[in-house]
């Protein structure tokens, strides 16, 4: 694969991504935290945080309060409003 096809591969990705999945996915490797624990935490399956992570889907208003409240962060970092 040349380098061109590399950096092809990798903006389609991006593109694909939303802040939200990338900012989540920081929360939860910097927290250590299971994503049980977290499910447990938001009221939601496992499944339900697995597709977060993997930007299948984003959680309803209420879940994104839970997230943030069990994550120390506000919905604003989370969804890419701020940078604090």
């Amino acid at each position: 694969m040349s380098s061109i096809d590399v950096l092809f591969v990798y903006n389609f990705f991006m593109e694909k991504t939303t802040k939200f999945q990338i900012r989540f996915n920081e929360c939860l490797k910097y927290a250590e935290i299971k994503q049980t624990e977290l499910a447990k935490a938001a009221k939601v399956s496992k499944q339900c945080i697995s597709d977060y992570k993997a930007g299948k889907s984003e959680p309803s208003i209420d879940t994104l309060f839970l997230l943030c409240k069990f994550l120390d962060v506000s919905s604003d970092y989370l969804l890419g409003l701020t940078d604090e």
